[in-house]
């Protein structure tokens, strides 16, 4: 059985290691029989490359494509928030050889637009959760705040020097930034991006001050200098930035987006190909080197059953839709 505690909006499971291990090799064994995979799979991520997303995503499928025996096949289809790539799969084959690899939008964008080319639930069958993970507020180190305390003063006093960087409408990024501009009260200039790649980037080269990212693609900019973070969500620090207090610790509450990933497959797939497949990333995900990898890139690892990602889905649609009305967030 897989259980489920929300913290701080990042969701924490513990799986049985014997009983996850049985299910893979058991369920494996069922559809190889029956031929599955015959052919390389394609999972489309839905964000850039270069994002959270895309990093757990590859750093995954070597592992998947030893133990399915096919070659896994990673595509990125960015766009609209994570709504290109989630059509795309929505409508195709449902034969377990497309896959949607997405993050926290895929539970936010019901809320956030008034029109989505697809049903979120009744259009996709859940796979596993992947993993969750925090997201850093990072500043250009042209930046004169070391702190989140000396980033709010020079914010309020000096706003027309601030721009906020946010990858993908819907995403934790996204939502980090309104919550933070909603409890600090400073009415910062957004700027959108396609994902967190492309909005690295231009803060890298400074062309905007100021981010929420995940660790996974912040934490070797900010160990060479070339970023500073600030503050990340949750409860407590993170090993892959260890020196970065919470927003909590640094007195601000209300700022507590938190991304997770998970894998969707279109909604007829058949039953024992999904088992076959959640049973392969439960197994990939409690490999000890890809644990300590994914644990080092700011990710917690997880790996679920379809049932129990089915029922996570439901409770993070309703946990941001009461948030994105809260904040009065509306992007179309």
């Amino acid at each position: 059985m897989v259980t489920a505690i929300a913290r701080s909006g990042v969701y924490r499971w513990a799986i049985p290691l014997w009983a996850a291990t049985l299910l893979s090799f058991c369920i494996g064994g069922i559809a190889h029989s029956q031929g599955y995979p015959a052919r390389p799979v394609r999972i489309v991520v839905a964000l850039a490359p270069g994002g959270g997303t895309d990093n757990l995503t590859r750093i995954m499928a070597p592992k998947l494509t030893e133990l399915l025996g096919q070659q896994i096949v990673v595509e990125n289809r960015a766009g609209a928030g994570g709504q290109i790539g989630a059509d795309h799969v929505a409508k195709s084959a449902p034969d377990g050889y497309t896959l949607l690899n997405t993050d926290t939008s895929f539970a936010s964008n019901p809320s956030l637009f008034s029109k989505l080319p697809y049903d979120s639930l009744r259009d996709f069958a859940p796979v596993s959760v992947l993993a969750s993970a925090p997201v850093a507020l990072v500043i250009h180190p042209s930046v004169p705040a070391k702190t989140l305390k000396e980033l709010l003063a020079l914010a309020t006093s000096r706003p027309a020097m601030f721009n906020f960087a946010m990858g993908g409408f819907g995403s934790a990024t996204h939502l980090g930034v309104e919550q933070f501009k909603s409890v600090s009260g400073i009415d910062l200039v957004v700027v959108p991006y396609k994902g967190g790649g492309p909005a690295t980037a231009d803060v890298l080269a400074g062309q905007v001050v100021m981010m929420f990212g995940g660790p996974s693609s912040l934490a070797q900019h900010v160990a060479t200098g070339r970023l500073r973070a600030i503050a990340v969500t949750g409860e407590k620090r993170i090993p892959a930035m260890p020196n970065v207090p919470t927003f909590a610790e640094s007195g601000m509450k209300g700022v507590d987006a938190g991304s997770y990933w998970g894998s969707l497959a279109p909604a007829a797939t058949p039953r024992d190909i999904v088992n076959t497949l959640s049973g392969a990333m439960m197994k990939v995900l409690q490999m000890p080197d890809v644990r300590q990898r994914l644990i080092n890139l700011g990710y917690e690892p997880i790996g679920s059953t379809p049932e129990d990602f089915a029922a996570n889905l439901r409770s993070e649609m309703a946990k941001w839709a009461k948030a994105v009305k809260a904040a009065k967030i509306r992007v179309q």
